[in-house]
């Protein structure tokens, strides 16, 4: 092989190569997951409570069909991780959290919150209840039964506290979670016996947990409050997309996942 020929086809090689890395590069920029999306289309980013995680998914393929130049794209945690991302001017379009005094405490950051559902409070225990769980009473830290809670920075754990203190009821939770889908996950995985969750939490994991009810004079019930935020680069959308989850086809997606009327 001569020295000409070889340094050719290493040149072609190198080509090669070259159009291999740039080639995803090229289909990663026209793939719309910009905040523009691409011309005439527009990505939204929203802050959603955990506990929202499910319906949302759905929500976004359906929003979507209806918009089809608006690619919906969540980020999931607990509100009150959401709300320092928002006070750290975090590059989103709108929030949603799961009570409103964290969007309250937000003043400033968002536009007017409408509330788009309502929830409550279970027991989830392990499938089949094996401790026989009945009620709250039955969580005690006298019972000696393993309870997570989420922490009370958390709206979910603040609710839990709130109906345990009503009752006057003592829990020393094993672990206090960030976020709902935490204390969830501890009694999926046997790593407590019970846990305080949502009720539309423990709908979401019928093979792995049961849900113990608690009676409407002892329960609370969470709000969930949407808004823009102003910081979004993409009022305009974002507006249409808080009020859209307001209407008719939202509202049945989330009634099916098990939330309340706002």
């Amino acid at each position: 092989m001569s020295r000409t020929f070889g340094i050719t086809r290493r040149r072609a090689v190198a080509a090669a190569l070259a159009v291999a890395v740039l080639a995803p590069l090229t289909a990663a920029c026209d793939s719309g997951d910009d905040a523009s999306g691409g011309e005439g289309r527009t990505t939204l980013k929203v802050l959603a409570a955990a506990s929202l995680t499910d319906v949302f998914a759905k929500a976004a393929d359906a929003y979507h069909k209806e918009h089809p130049d608006v690619t919906v794209k969540f980020s999931f945690a607990g509100s009150q991780q959401l709300a320092a991302q928002v006070n750290q001017d975090f590059p989103a379009d709108a929030l949603v959290t799961a009570d409103t005094r964290t969007m309250d405490g937000l003043h400033g950051k968002t536009g007017a919150p409408q509330i788009i559902a309502k929830n409550r409070l279970v027991i989830a225990t392990a499938e089949g209840n094996p401790q026989h769980i009945t009620g709250l009473k039955d969580l005690a830290s006298t019972n000696k039964l393993k309870v997570v809670l989420a922490a009370p920075a958390v709206p979910v754990g603040r609710y839990s506290k709130k109906v345990l203190d009503r009752q006057d009821i003592t829990v020393q939770p094993v672990s206090q979670e960030q976020d709902v889908r935490g204390v969830l996950s501890k009694v999926e995985l046997g790593e407590a016996d019970a846990g305080i969750v949502y009720a539309t939490d423990a709908m979401t994991a019928p093979d792995k947990v049961d849900a113990v009810q608690v009676p409407d004079e002892q329960n609370a019930i969470a709000e969930y409050p949407a808004a823009t935020l102003k910081v979004s680069q993409h009022q305009k959308e974002a507006d249409a997309f808080v009020k859209w989850l307001g209407g008719a086809q939202a509202q049945k997606l989330l009634r099916d996942a098990g939330f309340q009327k706002p």
